[in-house]
């Protein structure tokens, strides 16, 4: 899938870049093959040792593969210069995008199965919010790095050393101020209301 392709639910601000662009493995609709296969066996059986007719429900067997085959391909997970997206639906469509600088930590989880065959889910926990999974996605290292950097980080303190120096400055007073004998509370008045 091209990165410069323009979708109607992906709007990029000025300088944002995408840098990744996925979704789910095809082979995630397996389990449900299986079952619509047990729906047409189960149509099949019945329609020898009952009734021909039975074999109507066979039709009722492509069901549940054409449903999560259309959730895999209507799925897609985005990664940009300055945060997620993730758009879901078949019938209607969830968009949702993450700024970069909400998320607060990242990872990824591979099965023995999804290490073998190179796939996996990368989570990104959001500061205020439900967690963004990319799920079954392919080489999940590489995509939580990309996620990782997405987040705006300059590396170093806020605010200039001048403004540091005037804080300490303002802290140090502060802190000799409170520690002067009349402000500790430790003079004593003697019977005629003299310091001693």
């Amino acid at each position: 899938m091209s990165a410069d392709k323009a979708e109607p639910w992906l709007w990029l601000r000025t300088g944002e870049e995408v840098r990744w662009r996925g979704r789910p493995r095809v082979a995630r609709i397996l389990p449900s093959v299986v079952f619509g296969l047990a729906i047409v066996a189960t149509a099949t059986g019945l329609a020898i040792l009952v009734d021909p007719v039975a074999v109507a429900l066979a039709a009722f067997g492509v069901v549940p593969p054409a449903a999560a085959f259309l959730r895999v391909t209507n799925t897609e997970f985005v990664v940009t210069s300055r945060g997620l997206w993730v758009k879901t639906g078949v019938l209607g469509r969830t968009v949702r995008r993450v700024n970069g600088d909400r998320i607060q930590n990242t990872a990824y989880r591979q099965s023995v199965r999804g290490s073998l065959f190179g796939y996996g889910t990368v989570v990104a926990e959001v500061a205020g919010g439900s967690d963004v999974r990319f799920f079954d996605v392919r080489d999940p290292q590489s995509v939580e790095e990309l996620i990782a950097n997405c987040a705006p980080h300059d590396g170093g303190i806020p605010g200039r050393i001048d403004q540091w120096r005037a804080i300490l400055a303002t802290i140090r007073d502060v802190r000799a101020a409170v520690e002067t004998p009349a402000l500790r509370g430790d003079c004593r008045e003697d019977g005629d209301g003299r310091s001693e």
